[in-house]
């Protein structure tokens, strides 16, 4: 059976519909579980024979339905008259900004909000080794690890895109970068940190790319109307040199007008793109997410403009920014120094400038004849109705080269189920053509590994990375709902990331080891 689909299902078989009773997401509590004894959190275990699924290596087939158990499987649900929902829908998302927010808060000894903390920005925060795909769309790799806690396994969905091209292969792109200069900027590592990379990042694109400017305060002004590069970078620097900082904020003008400035210089055959930089504290004008992007609704839709947006600044309206880039067909990531806006702006946006999948979602089918129950771990805000997934009208993710989206699970199993655990289908839009593929990935219960000490290191770096997360969203709230069995002890998530930063070499994991322990000092 082939790997890649553009019927959107197989001749016969209807889309993925929801049969069981609603799965709880975000509320309810798991079963009383002990502590995380036979976790990442625990001393080390062999490595073991057990082989992790690669999705890419699989036969590839449309989510299933989710089934009614038989007779015999009935008990395995607690003498329940149906089996539970076992579907998983969701939309993808490559957004970091959590992450990189939260640890400038927990580096200026503070502790972050913990509605400010979404577990899937920390994970995808992190270099994955998955498989790549030759062309545009996706691999899917889905591996995992039994707990030993009361037949609790974490499983990981792994989907890659295509590395970026040369630097001369990509389409060219028309950029629309969206200032602001209200005062808050004034604060060093704002306005000045985007001057500076703007400046930089002239330099790197294309003479065949085209930039425009726009900023905004009390009320938008267009700086710069969208101009190519070839013999204009002088023209485009001077326009980056004259931004200053001056009255308040209304982001919703300067979105509206830089929307407009795109559809204006919009070029075809090109990546069009705009870019939010700003601190997102909106005090004038609309700050209402989703009434700024309505205005721009036909800009999006119509022309297939995308958001990026860029954080900056101590204090940062994380919802606003967040929502504006779900909702923008985007993506959002946090700067807090030169060193990252420097990465940001100088290497990944000229390199994943591209976008290889439209409206991308993904949808995990667990097995109920091994399966009883499931939880995600984040995603909360890009949640999708499973008889969604396959109908194109409704929103996914836009994602580029070179990137990886990653989900986790902790998943409970019957107690001695074997044989098929889950199926990982991911669904996307050509970009320039809009026609629909999916490429599915496997998992059975042998190819579990028999702790999550013993897979794979970039494995135990998700799972350190959901159990920070998880840790921050549930302090001073003993009572919420926690998706992951056992808890997480920031003392020995501490060393833990220590000894994975040393054994990946990874300056990344790193700056994780070292958000644990500020953490651990101050919680």
């Amino acid at each position: 059976m082939e790997h890649d689909r553009t019927t959107g299902r197989r001749p016969g078989t209807a889309g993925a519909r929801r049969t069981g009773p609603p799965r709880r997401r975000i509320g309810g509590a798991l079963a009383a579980l002990a502590a995380a004894g036979g976790l990442l959190l625990t001393g080390c275990g062999a490595a073991d024979s057990a082989r992790s699924s690669d999705g890419s290596k699989a036969e590839g087939f449309p989510a299933p339905a989710p089934r009614q158990p038989t007779g015999d499987e009935r008990d395995l649900w607690d003498d329940t008259e149906r089996a539970p929902d076992l579907l998983s829908t969701f939309a993808l998302d490559v957004d970091t900004a959590s992450y990189g927010y939260t640890r400038r808060v927990l580096a200026e000894g503070r502790a972050p909000d913990p509605s400010q903390v979404r577990p899937e920005e920390f994970v995808n925060s992190f270099r994955q080794e998955y498989e790549r795909p030759d062309g545009d769309g996706f691999t899917v790799t889905v591996d995992g690890a039994r707990t030993g806690e009361d037949d609790w396994s974490l499983v990981r969905v792994g989907l890659a895109t295509r590395l970026p091209e040369g630097e001369g292969e990509r389409p060219p792109a028309a950029l629309t970068f969206v200032v602001d200069v209200s005062g808050s900027m004034a604060e060093p590592g704002r306005l000045d940190l985007a001057r500076k990379s703007l400046g930089v990042m002239t330099d790197r694109l294309r003479d065949d790319d085209s930039v425009a400017l726009v900023t905004f305060s009390d009320e938008a002004e267009t700086v710069l109307p969208m101009t190519r590069l070839g013999g204009n970078r002088e023209e485009v620097h001077a326009a980056v040199d004259s931004l200053e900082v001056r009255g308040s904020t209304n982001l919703g003008a300067g979105v509206q007008s830089g929307y407009a400035t795109a559809e204006e210089g919009l070029r075809e055959g090109a990546t069009n793109r705009v870019v939010l930089v700003s601190d997102a504290l909106a005090n004038t004008g609309d700050t209402d997410a989703d009434s700024i992007l309505e205005k721009i609704a036909g800009a999006r839709r119509e022309h297939g403009i995308t958001l990026f947006g860029v954080g900056v600044g101590s204090d940062y309206g994380d919802a606003l920014m967040e929502r504006l880039a779900d909702r923008g067909d985007g993506h959002t990531v946090y700067v807090s120094d030169t060193e990252e806006a420097r990465e940001v702006f100088c290497e990944q946006l000229p390199r994943h400038v591209d976008l290889t999948a439209r409206d991308a979602k993904a949808q995990v089918a667990f097995d109920p004849a091994t399966v009883k129950e499931f939880r995600l771990v984040g995603y909360d805000n890009r949640a999708v109705a499973d008889e969604d997934f396959r109908d194109d009208r409704v929103d996914g993710g836009e994602v580029g080269p070179g990137h990886t989206v990653t989900a986790l699970y902790a998943v409970r199993t019957a107690p001695g189920a074997s044989g098929h655990l889950a199926t990982a289908t991911v669904r996307w839009l050509d970009p320039r053509t809009r026609t629909p593929h999916e490429r599915a990935g496997q998992l059975e219960t042998a190819s579990l590994h028999r702790s999550v000490r013993a897979a794979a290191p970039r494995f135990q770096v998700t799972v350190a990375a959901a159990y920070f997360a998880d840790a921050l969203r549930s302090s001073g709230d003993s009572g919420r709902f926690r998706p992951l069995p056992g808890a997480a002890d920031l003392t020995r998530l501490s060393e833990v990331t220590e000894e994975l930063a040393g054994r990946t070499d990874d300056p990344a994991v790193e700056q994780l080891a070292e958000a644990v322990r500020q953490a651990d000092r101050l919680m």
